[in-house]
């Protein structure tokens, strides 16, 4: 498993999104999770300007592995999260490792200024379409962390505290707290 860590807008989000790989490490070390950040687009059916019309790949639905990694997961729409998660949930990714289609286990969203509304509100709205992905909106310059499960709305976490999943992971961003 390979870990990217690209150069973000801000070294606060850039610190928080590494800080979400290097807990993980072990389970990474043990090849039991998979992480990618913004380095793999996430791919989903349908259109952004279409609302309500686009949706999360279920990897569990794809008949033809061969031919939707080779030919269609190209094609597809697609985000860049800054943090994904995969341990329960099956993914695939077409052969350059540029693309990915399924629904994580967790998706990490960091906001900052540059965010426009409307972009916010399509990734929360794109990633709710999966009732088995948790997701998490950090604002850059906050403590807040808002998390849903699908479209249900979970209690906000706070960066001073240990973050923890559904699941049971475990992120310790404390020393990033403002």
């Amino acid at each position: 498993m390979d870990i990217y860590m690209p150069t973000s807008t801000t070294v606060r989000h850039n610190r928080i999104t590494m800080t979400f790989a290097g807990t993980v490490l072990d389970l990474l070390r043990k090849k039991e999770v998979h992480v990618l950040q913004e380095e793999c687009a996430l791919v989903y059916y349908g259109k952004k300007e279409v609302f309500n019309g686009f949706k999360l790949v279920d990897a569990a639905n794809i008949d033809d592995v061969m031919n939707f990694t080779e030919n269609i997961i190209t094609e597809l729409e697609y985000v860049r999260p800054d943090f994904l998660l995969f341990k329960d949930n099956l993914y695939v990714e077409n052969n350059k490792q540029t693309r990915t289609a399924g629904q994580p286990d967790l998706i990490v969203e960091v906001w900052s200024e540059s965010n426009l509304k409307n972009d916010r509100a399509f990734l929360q709205n794109l990633y709710a379409t999966s009732e088995v992905t948790e997701h998490w909106y950090i604002e850059q310059d906050s403590n807040s962390v808002q998390c849903y499960m699908g479209k249900e709305r979970l209690p906000e976490q706070n960066l001073a505290d240990i973050l923890v999943t559904r699941k049971g992971f475990e992120f310790d961003l404390r020393y990033l707290a403002i």
